[in-house]
Parts: structure tokens; C-alpha cells; sequence
């Protein structure tokens, strides 16, 4: 039966020299990148839906990603830490 956990071979992030490494090769095609994805906007032929995904990745890019919001309606003052304990009614 094979080990399960611990240290796999080539797992996890890499290090920041061989992003670094990669982001030099990728580097010359960025402009040719952003034009493509321009193309897709302003092509008549190109869906909706590319169009728009071009242009959200654009936008993200440019400006950053909008913050999320998260909305929550606990209240502080109803909380009774015997009901976390319960279950199914038992105590």
C-alpha cells in the first residue's frame, strides 16, 4: 500500500527565481497578449461572452480586482454558547 501525506516530487509553488524565469520568457509576447485580447473586443464576429471576458480580464489587470463585500445579520447580543453544543436537541 503506498504512503499516503508528506513530500511529493515537484509539488507546491515554485521558487521565486524560476517565476521569475518564466515571466522573462513570457514577457515578449505580452503586448502581442493585450492585442489579442483587444481584437476579440472590437471583432464583430467575436461572442458576447468573449467580449466580455476580455474586457474583464483587461479591467482586472489595469485596476485590480474590486474588493468583495460580504454582508452578514448575526448579532452579537442573540448568541448562547449552550446552543453551539447542541445536537439534535440533546444537550
Amino acid at each position: 500500500m503506498a504512503e499516503r501525506g508528506g513530500v511529493r516530487p515537484n509539488s507546491g509553488r515554485k521558487s521565486k527565481d524560476e517565476e521569475n524565469k518564466i515571466r522573462d520568457l513570457m514577457k515578449p509576447y505580452s503586448i502581442d497578449a493585450v492585442k489579442c485580447l483587444a481584437g476579440i473586443i472590437v471583432n464583430d464576429k467575436s461572442r458576447d461572452s468573449d467580449k466580455i471576458s476580455a474586457a474583464k480580464l483587461i479591467i482586472e489587470y489595469t485596476y485590480g480586482k474590486p474588493k468583495e463585500t460580504v454582508e452578514t445579520t448575526h448579532n452579537i447580543n442573540d448568541f448562547n454558547i449552550k446552543d453551539v453544543f447542541k445536537i439534535n436537541g440533546n444537550s
